[in-house]
């Protein structure tokens, strides 16, 4: 099992930016990938970003993000990063990481078994 901490929200205004941090414990963390997703009230969860194993250029990127948000993950720190730029009042949320099941990186939420609690990100205009 993975233990998941997530850190760096906050108030920005619109055209800011923001780097949330996911800092994991427990198994192996070079070995799985990490997503982030957010949530808002009223809707479902969806994915953000996602990073392999090994990082690199094995990442995937919603469309509604990509050209804004970079993913990144320092595996001698256990922790990923999330910048997060030009940011929209819609990226509201709160962002969750999560740890997948396989190496490879994936927006796919069903391949993910351990969540973090979040972080509240709010977007003024």
């Amino acid at each position: 099992q993975v233990q998941l901490v997530e850190s760096g929200g906050g108030l920005v205004q619109a055209g800011g930016s923001l780097r949330l941090s996911c800092a994991a414990s427990g198994r192996t963390f070079s070995g799985y990938a990490v997503g982030w997703f957010r949530r808002v009230p009223g809707k479902d969860r969806e994915p953000v970003v996602a990073i392999g194993g090994s990082g690199g250029s094995n990442t995937r990127i919603a469309n509604s993000v990509k050209g804004r948000f970079t993913i990144s993950r320092d595996n001698a720190k256990n922790t990923v990063y999330l910048q997060m730029n030009s940011l929209k009042p819609e990226d509201t949320g709160v962002y969750v990481c999560a740890a997948g099941k396989y190496y490879l990186a994936t927006l796919n939420q069903d391949d993910y078994i351990d969540w973090g609690q979040g972080t509240q990100v709010t977007v003024s205009s």
